[in-house]
């Protein structure tokens, strides 16, 4: 049995944490981009939220993970067996779904199934990654090195939520929405920016700048690698409470309060920085929403804003080629001009 380093055994890089907890918590907030050197823990901490992430429920043996309580996003299969009234539900781990950069278009949006296809002569759709990443996670490790025509496939999914797959006389449309995770090492390329408006919230990490804190990461990571069994049994129930907070919190998500002035905060913060669209606005405040359930609070506050503003904004501000100061820097002093 292979064991993922638990989650909360993971050392600093809080920023990161906090993004993937809020994503768990509300997947509208969308996608989840952790830039970073080699090392710092992202692969690590992306492969870890599996384990945190409460079952859902999935129709029978469905290979689209279709929702029993939504009627209206069933694939084929899963109509006709609800209008005999043989659907069946079962509860299913929440797919985190790895995408390969060396990924075939066939492979991620899925394509003829050659098997039954030589051995039967059936023409029968083989479903890819998009698929399987249906209602969970999608991780793409190395995303500014992605192709671009599986960029192309992706912008086209994530705006419709749709797979839809017309070749070799097939004509296949199916429900295709997950939170994409995507990491990366700033040396190596920068993303396309229609990709990088689809990621909600965007994560620096860097190594720990002291000694204490580098112990501690070697320690733990030598204790995981020399028996991943117990190390994941002694962090199991901090993980446990973890899950549970997690569910809580998206439980308790549509009685979080939003109020006319919180709004008013973040649309003032978005004109400050001058970003394009409203998309900022929409993905600071479900941010912001999501920290407060998490937190266990009834209504969102001017400092959850804050807290999530950095990582809801700094992957969306223009070039300013006369400010050498950091993205993250320029948001934290429009926050601090807005509140004088």
């Amino acid at each position: 049995m292979e064991f993922s380093y638990p989650f909360s055994a993971i050392v600093g890089q809080e920023e990161m944490k906090r993004a993937l907890l809020l994503a768990a918590v509300d997947p509208r907030i969308g996608g989840i981009l952790v830039f970073g050197h080699r090392g710092t823990g992202k692969t690590t901490a992306i492969r870890g939220l599996a384990g945190l992430l409460p079952p859902m429920r999935v129709t029978g043996d469905c290979r689209y993970n279709c929702d029993p309580a939504d009627e209206r996003d069933r694939c084929p299969q899963c109509a006709k067996d609800a209008a005999n009234g043989r659907a069946k539900s079962r509860k299913a781990p929440v797919p985190v779904v790895d995408l390969p950069l060396g990924a075939t278009e066939d492979r991620v949006a899925g394509a003829l199934d050659l098997e039954k296809a030589l051995v039967s002569g059936e023409k029968a759709f083989e479903p890819g990654l998009l698929a399987r990443a249906h209602r969970g996670f999608l991780y793409i490790d190395e995303v500014n090195l992605l192709e671009d025509h599986l960029v192309d496939l992706l912008l086209d999914v994530s705006a419709s939520g749709f797979n839809v797959v017309e070749r070799e006389g097939l004509s296949v449309r199916h429900a295709a929405r997950f939170v994409l995770v995507g990491s990366g090492n700033p040396e190596e390329g920068e993303l396309r920016p229609q990709l990088l408006d689809r990621f909600g919230l965007s994560v620096e990490v860097a190594s720990p700048g002291d000694v204490a804190t580098r112990v501690e990461v070697v320690k733990r990571r030598d204790a995981f690698d020399r028996d991943p069994r117990a190390f994941a049994e002694s962090w199991k129930r901090k993980d446990a409470a973890l899950r549970a907070r997690i569910g809580k919190a998206r439980d308790a998500l549509s009685s979080v309060a939003t109020s006319d002035a919180v709004l008013e905060q973040a649309a003032a913060l978005c004109l400050a920085l001058g970003v394009d669209g409203l998309r900022g606005e929409l993905t600071l405040v479900r941010a912001a929403r999501a920290l407060t359930a998490l937190e266990g609070g009834a209504a969102v506050t001017a400092g959850a804003v804050r807290a999530v503003a950095v990582s809801a904004l700094r992957h969306r501000l223009r070039r300013d080629p006369l400010d050498e100061s950091g993205s993250g820097a320029r948001v934290e002093r429009a926050l601090v001009e807005i509140a004088a």
